[in-house]
């Protein structure tokens, strides 16, 4: 059923909820999961399925009123916690008034912000003329429009109605003296006096998980002020399929991705204004870098088509948008450059990547991957280029991933294990338990037995780098890259990503083996303990799913590469650089990766972290407007490859499932 039938039930059967601790009161239809309720009224609650009862991390309190648990809900909870009135929101139905406490959910992780880039000549599209006009008389009987135009002959430029309507006011009160503002070939607006020193634009990396925003002054090509922040779409799920699939079950779900998007991109340009003190009206231009879903949701552009076969854009170059079209109060005339994109799953922020990283510039065959849920794949030199993308899901943003989270204050983001560790200080070994790692409900970080971790690692064996060093609360992306490789280091995995044996641990590790122990019926290695020493269920660990679902994400990827390689006639010794982008591939241990198998088998010195860039490409095209035609230039030199329908797709998938020997 979806929100607008919903919303048509009798207003009797309807129930008041209230959401702390922010105290928002909200009355929903009887029947709707807390979930719902809380996207409806934009209330965030941590979910990377989008409300779809797979990923677990929707964990709410039921403070006041009651609901029963699910039998989703005996798996992600302890009964005491069950008792406690924890439920997951998105299979909790409310049907009677309730009081629901919402963990706080992380607004800011842990983004690469800048990235490999090239210098540019600048020539912004974004220019200011300060003119000293000389007054109308009846021997001068020239239009006000003309007056102004006459003064900037060396440019053919068009008029913006709303410059027409207030030009005589501005010419007259400023006594002529004024300042001609054009973008591109638009002239968008007449000032008093001369402002000539303001002029700035924004550049965004519209990712799917996190939103990057840098301010430029474009005088002078210098960054002014960044900022980032998680995406406000996020309750519909952490991959643009679900996101998609939201909008194809409900199509109200559009507008409210479309407003939650503006929300994110308005948000940011209030915080980078206000950190360099600029007005925003002084913002005359942006650059939205994002992948096709992110830039349709943002333009209102139903994304339908790019989740069904034959995934199909509504169009790769789009027509000329405003800034106001993505909800920006800057100028009101304020012009937004959209980087186009090559295809439903190559967009427009692997175009800006591309213009960043110059691969149609070098004559050396480099591989860009940039690994996210979706993970897009283009190898080339100046002469010819190949693109695809690889379906990688969403384990390297922690989701599926039993104790995985976002790249925020508590992730697990960096793990060495020492197989030579004293076996007297390896850990402790744990009986069975049922539930799930339960730090995302509240209860990690409270243990009496638990000690802060730092860099420096919980234990003799295990060391462990955590996000602003302070008592682990669960894995992020680059943390379970770096567990497995550790792990496989170690000897505990063997290369078909099976837990060893214990008599085998016991051998090859002896302090690590300890830790290496049953949850309920599921073998697990345990990273931290964060409850008592011997509570398996409370602490941060790793399990033989894990492993699995980082196996599927690294085999998609591998075969796209592989693929790309063969198409090109080529071997992965061609290769001469590997360039990993885009805020994962910032924090992913290049050694790590090519022990997995995420990149080719290399000197680790090829392997290069880019860094963010999409967002390098996206200030480039406001700094210089032959960058940006460059950009439009790249559509006609990459070839997309499908992966979706090559035969030898699946053998391939299946060649590299095995973690290499």
């Amino acid at each position: 059923m979806t929100s607008a039938e919903l919303a048509e039930r009798p207003s009797a059967a309807r129930v008041d909820l209230v959401f702390v601790p922010n105290g928002n009161r909200v009355r929903v239809p009887a029947g709707v999961t807390v979930f719902d309720a809380a996207s409806w009224n934009g209330i965030a609650i941590d979910s990377t399925c989008g409300g779809h009862g797979t990923c677990k991390k929707c964990k709410v309190r039921i403070s006041g009123g009651s609901i029963p648990a699910s039998s989703l809900d005996a798996r992600a909870f302890s009964p005491d916690e069950l008792r406690d009135g924890w439920r997951l929101a998105c299979r909790a139905a409310a049907t009677s008034d309730l009081s629901i406490e919402v963990p706080p959910l992380t607004t800011r992780p842990k983004a690469a912000t800048v990235g490999v880039g090239r210098q540019v000549i600048l020539r912004p599209a974004v220019q200011k003329r300060y003119l000293e006009l000389t007054e109308p008389s009846l021997a001068d009987q020239r239009s006000d429009i003309e007056r102004v135009l006459d003064e900037l002959d060396d440019l053919e430029l068009r008029v913006d109605l709303p410059v027409l309507r207030t030009v005589g006011r501005v010419l007259r009160a400023a006594d002529y003296k004024v300042t001609a503002v054009v973008v591109d070939e638009a002239l968008i607006d007449v000032q008093p006096g001369d402002t000539t020193g303001s002029r700035y634009g924004i550049a965004f990396d519209l990712g799917t998980t996190t939103v990057v925003a840098t301010l430029l002054d474009l005088s002078t090509g210098t960054p002014m002020a960044v900022g980032s922040m998680l995406s406000k779409q996020q309750p519909f799920g952490a991959d643009v399929i679900s996101r998609i699939s939201a909008v194809m079950m409900d199509p109200d779900n559009l507008g409210r991705l479309a407003a939650l998007a503006h929300e994110s991109l308005g948000e940011l340009v209030g915080e980078v204004c206000e950190q360099a003190d600029i007005d925003p009206l002084d913002v005359y231009e942006v650059a939205l870098a994002g992948n096709a879903t992110m830039t349709h949701l943002a333009l209102g552009i139903d994304p339908e088509p790019l989740g069904v076969a034959p995934f199909i854009l509504s169009a790769r170059l789009l027509p000329e948008v405003l800034a106001s079209d993505i909800g920006l109060s800057v100028h009101p005339r304020a012009r937004a450059v959209v980087f186009p994109s090559f295809g439903a799953y190559v967009g427009g922020d692997i175009t800006a990547g591309l213009l960043a990283s110059g691969m149609n510039r070098d004559a050396r065959v480099r591989l860009f991957i940039d690994i996210g849920t979706n993970c897009e794949i283009v190898l080339g030199s100046r002469d010819w280029l190949l693109a695809t993308a690889a379906p990688a899901g969403p384990a390297f943003e922690g989701a599926a991933i039993r104790c995985g989270m976002r790249a925020a204050d508590g992730a697990i983001e960096g793990v060495v294990l020492d197989p030579a560790a004293s076996a007297a200080d390896g850990g402790t070994a744990a009986g069975s338990a049922a539930n799930d790692c339960t730090a995302a409900a509240g209860t990690a970080g409270t243990g009496g037995g638990a000690t802060p971790a730092s860099p420096a690692g919980t234990g003799a064996g295990v060391s462990l780098k955590v996000i602003g060093d302070c008592e682990p609360a669960g894995l992020c992306g680059s943390g379970l890259v770096d567990a497995v490789a550790s792990l496989i280091g170690a000897g505990l995995l063997d290369h078909s990503g099976r837990f060893v044996p214990d008599e085998v641990a016991a051998a090859v590790a002896p302090g690590l083996a300890p830790r290496l122990t049953m949850l309920g019926d599921e073998r697990v290695f345990v990273l931290h303990w964060a409850g008592q020493p011997g509570d398996v269920a409370h602490s941060i660990f790793l399990t033989q799913r894990d492993v699995r679902e980082l196996q599927f994400a690294k085999a998609a990827i591998a075969s796209g590469w592989s693929v790309l390689l063969e198409e090109a006639g080529l071997t992965a010794a061609d290769v001469q650089q590997v360039l990993l982008a885009g805020s994962f591939g910032s924090y992913l241990a290049p050694g790590n990766a090519i022990k997995l198998g995420l990149v080719p088998k290399l000197p680790v010195l090829r392997v290069v972290s880019a860094g963010n860039v999409a967002g390098e490409g996206a200030k480039m095209a406001l700094l210089s407007v032959r960058e940006r035609a460059a950009a439009l230039a790249l559509l006609e030199e990459v070839r997309y490859v499908e992966l979706s329908d090559r035969p030898d797709f699946n053998d391939n998938f299946v060649d590299q499932l095995q973690f290499p020997q």
